[in-house]
């Protein structure tokens, strides 16, 4: 009796260790964030180390929001330290792409054992820069024609970077199963 309670209560709560790993990521994805501020002039390029950390988060998590989790840990933390220009809309940067994470595992979840499935995962997640950069530049209260163009420009670079990231969850997890870890 013991025994079954105990499995109840493991399927309802997130162990310690799974606890920390996610909050690792969200920190990480901060971390990467704030080094990032340079103004390197190539739009998107923050998406590679925010879609690696939310994928990684959600393969070595086996809880159906881990992602949104890390999304919205690092998005209250990025907004709480003001790391970024738009106030609590830039929760949206981390958010969206990290529920779309979790959907796409959910309806495929060998996802992270293949490059091509990574990669498609991620440039749909990256796509959603594309309705923050819509959200923020309507409020601000640009043209239509000119929101469309800017929207385009940055999620085309944030969908290269997140493609190029999500390459290295495969083998990184690969890595991770065959030392134990995950």
């Amino acid at each position: 009796m013991g025994v079954e309670m105990e499995e109840a209560t493991r399927k309802t709560t997130l162990p310690l260790k799974e606890a920390l790993f996610l909050g690792f990521c969200a920190v990480f994805i901060l971390f990467t964030r704030a080094a990032l501020r340079l103004h390197l002039g190539i739009p998107g390029h923050a998406m590679f180390f925010t879609l690696f950390f939310l994928m990684l988060a959600r393969a070595c998590v086996p809880y159906r929001f881990a992602s949104s989790f890390v999304g919205l840990l690092s998005g209250v933390m990025v907004v709480v330290l003001g790391l970024g220009k738009g106030g609590p809309l830039i929760m949206l940067k981390f958010v969206l792409p990290a529920i779309v994470v979790d959907i796409g595992v959910m309806l495929v979840p060998i996802v992270f054992g293949s490059y091509l499935l990574c990669a498609l995962l991620a440039a749909l997640a990256a796509s959603t820069k594309m309705i923050d950069t819509y959200v923020v530049d309507s409020l601000v209260g640009m043209e239509q024609a000119i929101i469309f163009q800017h929207a385009l420009l940055k999620a085309s670079g944030g969908v290269f970077f997140g493609v190029i990231g999500s390459l290295l969850i495969p083998p990184v997890v690969r890595k991770l199963r065959a030392y134990g870890v995950v």
